[in-house]
C-alpha cells in the first residue's frame, strides 16, 4: 500500500529536487540527441521510446539518483509500464530510491492566442488519473506556455490550469501547474508580474485540502513568488530550467531561497550514451550535487 501520508512530508518538507524525466514524443528525439542517440539509431517510434527508457533507466539505477537529493521525479505516460530490474518504474522509484513519483498528463499545447499556449484538451483525464493513483503515483504534471505580458491570456492560461488541477484533486492526487514563462520573452519581468498575482488569486480560492504545487520558471525578480510558496494550500514552488545551462540554472535558483529545481535538460546535460558507467555516474552525480546545492542554498 503506497503510503501517501509519507510522500507528502517528504514533498513538503523533503531537502532535494524534483527530476524531470518525462520526455515525451515531441522532446525525445531532442533529448536523446544530446544523449548521443541519432535518429539513424532507431526506426520506430517504439524503438525511439526504448531508447529514452534505456536512459532513463540508467539515471534511475545511479548512485546519487536517491531521496538523500532527488526528492521526485516526473514520469511520462508511456514509463509508468516500463519496468526496472521486474519492478513498475513507480513503484520502483518509491520502494528502492525512496523518490516520489508524478505523471506528466498534459497532451501538448493549443495554438497561441493573447500571448499564452493553452493545454490541449486531455482526452480520458479521470480513467488515466484513476490508473496512476493505483499505481502509486502521487501527483500530475501539467505544462502550457507563456510568451508575453497580456493579463488577459496570463488570466485565461491560469485558469485552464486551475480547471484541470481540480479534476487532479478530485482524483486524490496533487498537481504540478506549471505555465511556463518563455525565458526568450522580450516581456518576461512583466509576464511574471502578472502571473505571480494571477496564481495568488487562484491559490486564495483554494479550500482545506486541495493541495497543488507549482512549476513556474527560474524569474527575473528573485523571490517574486515567495508569496506563493509560503502559501498553506502549495505544498512546494519548483523551478524548471527553461533551457538555461545547468550553471545558469542553479545561479538563478540560488537566488530564490523558495524554490527547488525541477530540472530535465539541466539534469542530464552532458550525459553520454557511450559513457563508461563509472563516467555517466560522476557526469550524473555531478549534476545532481550542484541542482542539490541551488535547491537547497
Amino acid at each position: 500500500m503506497t503510503d501517501f501520508a509519507k510522500m507528502q512530508d517528504q514533498m513538503e518538507n523533503g531537502s532535494g529536487f524534483i527530476a524531470a524525466l518525462d520526455q515525451s514524443g515531441g522532446s525525445t528525439p531532442k533529448a536523446l540527441a544530446l544523449y548521443g542517440v541519432d535518429a539513424s539509431d532507431y526506426g520506430s517510434e517504439d524503438e525511439m521510446f526504448g531508447e529514452i527508457q534505456k536512459m532513463r533507466e540508467r539515471i534511475i539505477l545511479s548512485p546519487d539518483f536517491t531521496s538523500a537529493k532527488v526528492i521526485g521525479a516526473i514520469l511520462f505516460e508511456k514509463t509508468l509500464h516500463e519496468q526496472i530490474e521486474g519492478q513498475a518504474v513507480p513503484s520502483y522509484l518509491w520502494d528502492k530510491r525512496g523518490v516520489v513519483p508524478f505523471l506528466k498528463i498534459d497532451k501538448g499545447l493549443q495554438d497561441e492566442a493573447d500571448g499564452v499556449q493553452l493545454l490541449k484538451p486531455i482526452p480520458g483525464l479521470a480513467e488515466t488519473l484513476a490508473a496512476a493513483k493505483a499505481m502509486g503515483i502521487y501527483g500530475t504534471k501539467e505544462r502550457s506556455v507563456i510568451h508575453g505580458a497580456n493579463a488577459d491570456g496570463i488570466k485565461a492560461i491560469v485558469a485552464n490550469q486551475f480547471d484541470v488541477a481540480h479534476e487532479v484533486i478530485g482524483a486524490g492526487m496533487v498537481p504540478i501547474i506549471e505555465p511556463e514563462v518563455n525565458i526568450h520573452s522580450e516581456t518576461k519581468a512583466e509576464a511574471e508580474a502578472i502571473l505571480a498575482e494571477a496564481l495568488l488569486a487562484q491559490t486564495e480560492a483554494l479550500g482545506e485540502g486541495q493541495d497543488i504545487m507549482l512549476k513556474l520558471t527560474l524569474p527575473e525578480q528573485p523571490g517574486i513568488y515567495d508569496a506563493l510558496a509560503d502559501h498553506p494550500r502549495v505544498q512546494r514552488v519548483v523551478a524548471l530550467s527553461g533551457g538555461y545551462s545547468t550553471q545558469d540554472a542553479s545561479a538563478r535558483l540560488a537566488q530564490n531561497h523558495k524554490m527547488i529545481a525541477s530540472f530535465s535538460r539541466a539534469l542530464t546535460e552532458g550525459l553520454q550514451r557511450d559513457m563508461s558507467d563509472d563516467g555517466f555516474h560522476a557526469a550524473l552525480g555531478g549534476n545532481i550535487n550542484q541542482i542539490y546545492e541551488a535547491s537547497v542554498a
